[in-house]
């Protein structure tokens, strides 16, 4: 009891040590941020150099001084780093001190079709609490409640940011938290609604996919739910379309996050809600083309960041597999912050199901989280009932062994006269511009179309 009293005590110091200022950083002038991600820059590179395995092999085999790595620049002399480095030997990029070894594990969502660990050390996930002041602000106008909102959160179970919130729980006494409401997407429309109007929500967050298609459902089946005053939505992309059915169609804003697991903020939409305002100084971001070079403002590329903040998985010059550009346009809101724009990665599909019932992808994943044989999969739909699974393992020994049993577990959410026809890869081909889809739906239902 002591024990746990004085962690919380430890982790409020470092919440309200962070909290000052953190909602002028998005409107302070752009040398001033500059200044801020740049130091953020040095002191990561330094620490990473002593204590990183990959980094510290890194700067000896390539002879350069951390020292000199001053600027986000100074980025263009280190390497880039994929998902597929960090996943064949995560501890590589886990740093050896004790923030480190004491970090928290999260798994990703697998949206390329390949989860893989990030470690984020706990005094950075406290701080981020604070961070959430800038995003707080746009939520609280929204809400028009600066204090105490009610929010249903709908996600899968054990998704990252119930890993967070319980963290928090566990290690702040943070006096004025969200009444928050968490349901699963795994659950019927019909009871996710029910759970709804009972708790009748300031806020509903979930994942843009999830949230256009209830939405839509909602106003196809003429099904009455209590309307919050913002939806928020993350992880996953909502359509424009969507975003302005939504705000057309029940008046509701939308308001957007842009995370992933390997940073946990990297960019909010505004009152605005046209760009994404990025926290630069938190986690920087740059737009590449193929061969790793940056791109003019405006024009599509590669996400490739660089994670300021953690100081348990260090990943600088990081492709995270989405698509965008930087816009060089002002915000009409007044935020100074780089705007990021055309954001198209991350959209994933959602699978109808016979009889008006749907499927989110991140139910499929929960399949294949905890399953290290799996290198890669996908699966695509057909017809309504008729799905098409590919796997990637090591050889088709493993994927013999384990298919009758992943098998059983899509027929659960799927239903058991689904027919999924699985099929062994040694590897698996992706779309145009480098993405790839694990959840693939040829087909909608006519209610929606």
């Amino acid at each position: 009891m002591i024990t746990n009293i004085v962690d919380k005590a430890r982790g409020n110091a470092i919440v309200f040590a962070h909290v000052p200022g953190q909602r002028r950083v998005p409107y302070l002038p752009r040398e001033k941020q500059d200044a801020l991600r740049d130091a953020r820059l040095r002191r990561l590179v330094r620490y990473a150099a002593r204590t990183v395995p990959y980094y510290r092999r890194l700067f000896e085999e390539k002879k350069i001084d951390p020292r000199e790595i001053r600027t986000v620049a100074d980025l263009d002399r280190l390497p880039l780093i994929d998902k597929q480095m960090v996943r064949s030997n995560p501890r590589l990029f886990v740093s050896a001190s004790r923030r480190g070894t004491r970090s928290i594990p999260f798994t990703t969502s697998g949206t390329t079709g390949t989860p893989l660990q990030i470690f984020h050390d706990q005094s950075s996930l406290l701080a981020n609490i604070a961070f959430g002041e800038r995003e707080r602000e746009v939520i609280s106008r929204g809400s028009d409640k600066k204090l105490g909102y009610r929010e249903a959160a709908i996600f899968y179970p054990g998704n990252t940011s119930s890993k967070v919130w319980d963290f928090y729980r566990r290690k702040t006494f943070i006096p004025v938290r969200p009444d928050r409401l968490v349901l699963s997407v795994l659950e019927p429309v019909e009871k996710v609604v029910e759970s709804i109007n009972r708790f009748r929500p300031d806020v509903i967050r979930s994942y843009g996919s999830y949230l256009e298609i209830l939405f839509r459902i909602l106003a196809a089946r003429k099904i009455p739910m209590h309307p919050p005053r913002l939806i928020i939505c993350g992880a996953d992309a909502m359509t424009e379309a969507g975003r302005t059915f939504i705000t057309e169609t029940f008046g509701i804003p939308v308001f957007a996050l842009y995370n992933a697991v390997e940073a946990l903020k990297i960019g909010f939409s505004c009152e605005a809600r046209s760009d994404y305002h990025l926290h630069d100084d938190l986690c920087h971001i740059k737009i590449i083309n193929r061969d790793g070079e940056k791109v003019p403002d405006g024009q599509n590329g590669e996400v490739l960041i660089s994670n300021l903040v953690n100081h348990g998985t260090v990943l600088l010059n990081y492709r995270l597999g989405d698509i965008a550009s930087i816009s060089s346009e002002k915000c009409s809101c007044g935020r100074t912050l780089p705007l990021l724009s055309e954001l198209v990665g991350r959209v994933e599909d959602i699978l109808f199901l016979p009889g008006g019932g749907f499927v989110h992808p991140r139910a499929i994943w929960r399949v294949f989280k905890f399953r290290d044989e799996v290198l890669q999969y996908q699966l695509t739909q057909h017809e309504p009932n008729r799905f098409e699974l590919s796997l990637v393992t090591a050889d088709k020994e493993i994927y013999q062994r384990i298919i009758d049993e992943i098998l059983a577990d899509l027929k659960d959410l799927l239903g058991r006269s689904a027919v999924i026809e699985p099929g062994f890869y040694r590897e698996l081909e992706r779309q145009k511009g480098g993405k790839f889809r694990p959840v693939r739906s040829m087909c909608r239902p006519e209610e929606l179309r």
